[in-house]
């Protein structure tokens, strides 16, 4: 390498570009080596350099931990010989938390998982029963849902499907309140 080169040798890339390069490597420099604030702007800089090393190491160590996490998930479905299905109180848990989303009276149904199938049972009204069926199909870990539901029009006189009637209006809340209310 060629500390000075040839007067006859052809010049590759702009002189401005050197030019200005050198300059902010000077102002670097100065700004770094100042016998007055030198000091604390570079430890400032090493502070920030240990500081983003930290950072970097705690996410990579996440992300490892949560690779060999699923590694191992993966391999002990693999070795079990069971495909992706949860455990069955995990799968109840599941579909109990998606049937309260879905229907107004969840505790009148009975959920049976087994290996991923579930079984549904119990009363439950006709224009929920579509949407509680598909929804329970959709979560992770189901099969197959057997249905044994029994769907009816309106609550009617069936126990189980008497839910709350819902929140009082304010005049009920208040009825009663006052000594007034009550002559």
């Amino acid at each position: 390498m060629k500390l000075f080169p040839d007067s006859n040798s052809k010049r590759t890339g702009k002189p401005g570009a050197a030019l200005l390069g050198g300059i902010g490597i000077g102002a670097a420099l100065m700004y770094l080596l100042d016998p007055d604030r030198g000091r604390r702007r570079r430890a400032l800089v090493r502070d920030k350099a240990v500081h983003l090393a930290h950072i970097a190491s705690n996410r990579l160590g996440a992300r490892s931990r949560d690779l060999r996490n699923r590694a191992q998930g993966v391999a002990a479905r693999v070795l079990t010989g069971e495909p992706s299905s949860s455990a069955d109180d995990v799968l109840e848990a599941r579909v109990r938390s998606e049937i309260g989303h879905v229907t107004r009276n969840p505790g009148a149904i009975q959920v049976l998982p087994r290996r991923g199938r579930v079984t549904l049972a119990g009363p439950v009204l006709l224009s929920e029963k579509a949407g509680l069926i598909a929804r329970v199909e959709g979560i992770p870990g189901v099969e197959a849902v057997e249905d044994r539901l029994e769907p009816h029009d309106s609550p009617g006189d069936i126990p189980a499907l008497q839910g709350a009637k819902g929140p009082r209006s304010k005049a009920e809340r208040g009825a009663g309140r006052f000594e007034s209310d009550n002559a």
